[in-house]
């Protein structure tokens, strides 16, 4: 049986002022970092070593996965202090166009609040120039499939540090949940979730705790 562990980024600036994202590529904050690293632990005491990490190309997952890779001590990731793991734009969060930088509350009460909670849990629907959860799954899915997926069936343990989104959209394509469920499922910052997989079949998913 293998794992394929789904970690979101530890709390960023952005996030803490209560900002739309997006692809703005802001730092973490203390307490984002003090959530990596607390992945780390979790990952250490649950014994799970990875062959393989993935992450956006934003630096707020990049540097979640190697302080939680480095708090884990899995130094045969590491090269000369240097995280060895595949970035991809294709793992980046949802794009929210017009609304990245916006504060969510100032912008429920300039669009109302109907029209905001439509831009952010809608399925199909996009903000202003920006993408929507559908459009998200469509950027993810064939990368999962063409880039991740073949690890796990080769039996290997993966990482993936990302975003909010694009990991919802990895519970789509794995068929964890369906479209019509997942704008409803929240994913706390910095909190691993653990897949197994048996003979590339997933069997059971729970968070580290």
């Amino acid at each position: 049986m293998n794992k394929l562990v789904l970690l979101r980024h530890g709390q960023s600036q952005w996030n803490l002022e209560n900002r739309f994202t997006g692809w703005k590529d802001v730092p973490l904050t203390d307490e984002g970092i003090k959530e990596a690293e607390n992945a780390g632990e979790l990952i250490k005491f649950h014994k799970v070593v990875f062959d393989h990490v993935f992450s956006s190309v934003l630096q707020r997952a990049n540097k979640t996965a190697e302080l939680a890779l480095k708090k884990a001590q899995m130094l045969h990731l590491f090269e000369n202090d240097e995280l060895i793991y595949t970035r991809s734009k294709h793992l980046n969060e949802r794009d929210y166009g017009d609304l990245v930088g916006l504060n969510k509350e100032e912008t429920a009460l300039k669009f109302g609040k109907e029209q905001v909670h439509i831009w952010r849990r809608s399925y199909e629907t996009r903000p202003p120039n920006g993408e929507s959860l559908e459009d998200v799954v469509n950027r993810v899915s064939p990368f999962f499939l063409n880039y991740i997926k073949p690890f796990l069936n080769d039996n290997k343990n993966v990482l993936i540090a990302a975003h909010g989104n694009s990991l919802r959209a990895i519970m789509i394509t794995i068929g964890l949940y369906q479209a019509n469920e997942i704008s409803k499922i929240e994913l706390p910052t910095g909190k691993p979730f653990l897949l197994e997989f048996d003979k590339g079949k997933l069997v059971n998913n729970y968070y580290l705790n």
